[in-house]
């Protein structure tokens, strides 16, 4: 397991990054408000990757290993951030900012559509939202 994958931190943040995105999705997955099994699991992996980077000296040990390993920082599964360079800049709009830096609206849709259904609630993202709209409701007809 790659906690910083887990977390959808780069390696190199500062601890309050950390923290910050630990609390975000735990929010967000906490059996309070998500009773789901993929929910439970995902906190899961949350507590537990948490609690490897938290801890300063178990947050080295997990660097080393991974650097041992060779673990790619932009590999991810789907929903936890990059894992293939966008196509072509003819494929749409592309974001200038963020993890998906350089990748297309479409293929974001693609790649991690619930990041897309954030970005257009964000103040970031507004003007996109559209846009993103147009794309989602291809994906999902009961987005927009």
């Amino acid at each position: 397991m790659d906690a910083y994958r887990v977390l959808q931190v780069a390696p190199e943040c500062e601890d309050e990054v950390i923290h910050g995105a630990f609390r975000a999705l735990a929010l967000k997955y906490h059996p309070d408000r998500d009773s789901t099994q993929f929910a439970a699991r995902r906190m899961a992996e949350l507590n537990q990757a948490y609690a490897l980077v938290r801890d300063p000296t178990r947050r080295a040990r997990h660097d080393a290993a991974r650097r041992r390993d060779a673990i790619p920082a932009a590999t991810a599964p789907v929903g936890q951030g990059p894992v293939a360079p966008p196509r072509s800049a003819a494929a749409g709009t592309q974001l200038t900012f963020g993890r998906y830096a350089g990748w297309t609206l479409r293929d974001l849709a693609r790649q991690d559509p619930d990041y897309l259904r954030w970005l257009s609630r964000h103040s970031s993202g507004i003007r996109y939202r559209t846009e993103i709209y147009q794309i989602l409701s291809k994906f999902e007809p009961s987005v927009a």
